[in-house]
C-alpha cells in the first residue's frame, strides 16, 4: 500500500500539517476579524457571558493546539528534507531558504500563542469568572489582555509573509546560487526583522508599531510590507 512507504508517510504528515495550519490560522483570523471587533462594541454583560460561558476558552483550545500540531509537523517536514539533501545541500537551495523563512515566522507565531497569548487569556478568563461570581477583578487582567492583543495582531501580521514563503517555496526561485555572504546576510535579516516584530509585541503600549497594530488595515499593510522586505532581501543578498 502506497501510504506505508516513506513517501506515503510524508504525504500524511503534510496533510496533517495543512489541516492543523488551517485550523490555527482560521482561529487567529476569527479572533482578529470577528471576536475582537465584536467585543469592542458589545455590552459588558454580553462580552462577559461569552467569556465565562466557555466560548472563548473553547476557541482558544483549538487555537493553541492547532498551532502546536502545525509547528511540530512543519519542522518534521523540514528535517526530513534536510535529511534527504543534507543540511549544507538544503541551505544551498532556494526552496530551503524560503521554507525556513516561513518556518521561522511560524515558529515565532507559535511561541506567541503558547507563551504570550494563552497565559494572558487565562488571566482574563479567570478575572471575568471571578467578577461573574461576585468577586473582584484580577488587577493585571486588563494589561495582560492588552499584551495578548498586541501579540495576536503581530501573529496576524506575520502570517502574511509566512504563508507567502510557505506557499511559494516549491514554485518561486528566489536565487540561482547561495553564496556564503548571502546566507550570513539573510540570517542577520531574520534576526533583525523577527526581533523588531517581537519587541513591538512585547514592549510598551504606545508608538508607531502599536498604532499600526491598532487597526486591521495597518496590520495588513505591515504584513505585506514585511513580505516585500524579506523578498527584496533575497534579491539583494543572493545576487
Amino acid at each position: 500500500m502506497a501510504l506505508l512507504t516513506v513517501d506515503g508517510w510524508l504525504l500524511l504528515l503534510r496533510w496533517f500539517h495543512f489541516l492543523a495550519g488551517i485550523t490555527w490560522i482560521g482561529m487567529l483570523y476569527y479572533f482578529n476579524f470577528v471576536q475582537t471587533p465584536f467585543f469592542a462594541a458589545a455590552e459588558p454583560p454580553v462580552r462577559s457571558g461569552m467569556i465565562v460561558g466557555g466560548l472563548v476558552n473553547r476557541a482558544l483550545w483549538w487555537f493553541r493546539w492547532g498551532a502546536m500540531f502545525t509547528f511540530v509537523t512543519g519542522w518534521l517536514i523540514i528535517f526530513h528534507k534536510m535529511g534527504q539533501l543534507g543540511v549544507a545541500g538544503f541551505f544551498n537551495t532556494s526552496y530551503g531558504w524560503a521554507i525556513v523563512t516561513g518556518g521561522l515566522l511560524g515558529s515565532l507565531m507559535w511561541f506567541n500563542v503558547w507563551f504570550i497569548i494563552w497565559p494572558a487569556q487565562q488571566v482574563v478568563i479567570g478575572s471575568a469568572t471571578q467578577v461573574a461570581r461576585g468577586g473582584q477583578a484580577i488587577a493585571e487582567a486588563a494589561a495582560r489582555g492588552q499584551r495578548s492583543g498586541f501579540a495576536s495582531r503581530t501573529n496576524t501580521l506575520l502570517s502574511i509573509p509566512m504563508l507567502f514563503f510557505m506557499g511559494t517555496a516549491s514554485h518561486l526561485t528566489l536565487f540561482a546560487q547561495a553564496s556564503r555572504t548571502g546566507k550570513v546576510g539573510m540570517i542577520v535579516v531574520w534576526i533583525v526583522l523577527l526581533g523588531l516584530a517581537e519587541a513591538n509585541a512585547l514592549v510598551g503600549t504606545t508608538g508607531p508599531g502599536k498604532k499600526m497594530l491598532s487597526t486591521l488595515k495597518g496590520t495588513f499593510w505591515g504584513g505585506f510590507v514585511l513580505t516585500l522586505i524579506f523578498y527584496l532581501a533575497f534579491e539583494v543578498l543572493f545576487r
